[in-house]
């Protein structure tokens, strides 16, 4: 299983046809924002909304927040890509992955427009054959990690939304299950419409957080801060993880039992190990 984690916990979404929120979003305290060029922006502002987000980046300080930026994966994809490449965004999201092909079909138009340095994708899986498809999804070029689009994804499958998302768990444990079998780092959870019941939100970011994801990608700043609390480890927890570390160095990785009267082996350490990754 892997142990990868990410450089940001919260990913904002800021609509790219609203230039005078991007300063704004990155001043958030979100950990990356996520320049939108797909649904936040009706199709009558597209060629605005790339020509704004690829000025913005131009002028950004380059050691600032991280900016990834969601393209559209239509006919409008190869202008996105030729706006914003140039202006060296950290990374690509594309919407709407079914497979192995669109991967294949961005790294080829990634490869002819970037610098020196390869650009990582982001795919978000939003339809039944991406759901069906992200074992393989998770293996194509550039993938650094995907992601559930449960709105698309949920209109796509049917599904009725339910209080606690257990019509979505199989998707969810899927996406957690062939990210670690990949060898990448875990999903980033979906973002969700909840901005004004909070505790709601809160709730569902612990389920996602049990199941495997890494961080949540959020639509308001109000989501911030509840996902930075459930995915960052409490004192306590990275105490506990460096005292049973302690004991299963001492027992020279062999498994041992801990003072609580737990088996510590090597599956409870690498979980450990997890969570001092997460400690920023």
């Amino acid at each position: 299983m892997n142990e990868m984690v990410r450089d940001a916990l919260t990913y904002l979404y800021v609509p790219g046809d609203r230039p005078e929120r991007f300063d704004k979003a990155a001043a958030s305290g979100a950990g990356a924002i996520v320049l939108d060029l797909e649904d936040a922006v009706p199709l009558r502002e597209k060629a605005v909304a790339r020509s704004a987000a690829a000025r913005w980046l131009h002028s950004r300080d380059p050691d600032s927040v991280p900016v990834w930026v969601r393209i559209n994966s239509d006919e409008n994809i190869i202008a996105d890509l030729e706006a914003v490449i140039p202006a060296a965004p950290t990374g690509i999201w594309l919407p709407k992955c079914n497979g192995v092909s669109d991967l294949v079909a961005l790294d080829e138009a990634l490869s002819a427009l970037e610098g020196d340095v390869p650009i990582p994708v982001s795919p978000l899986i939003e339809t039944a054959a991406g759901l069906w498809n992200v074992r393989e999804i998770c293996t194509g070029p550039r993938v650094a990690f995907i992601q559930l689009g449960e709105v698309d994804l949920a209109a796509d499958l049917g599904s009725r939304p339910g209080p606690d998302g257990s019509e979505l768990l199989w998707a969810r444990s899927r996406a957690a299950t062939a990210s670690a079998a990949a060898g990448i780092a875990p999903p980033l959870g979906p973002a969700s419409p909840e901005i004004r019941d909070l505790a709601a939100f809160t709730r569902d970011t612990e389920r996602i957080q049990r199941l495997g994801f890494e961080g949540r990608a959020c639509i308001h700043p109000s989501q911030l801060e509840p996902v930075a609390t459930v995915f960052a480890p409490s004192a306590d927890d990275v105490e506990a993880a460096r005292g049973l570390l302690d004991v299963f160095a001492a027992a020279q990785g062999a498994a041992v039992v801990g003072a609580d009267g737990r088996l510590i082996d090597e599956a409870v350490a690498r979980n450990a190990r997890r969570v001092l990754a997460r400690v920023r």
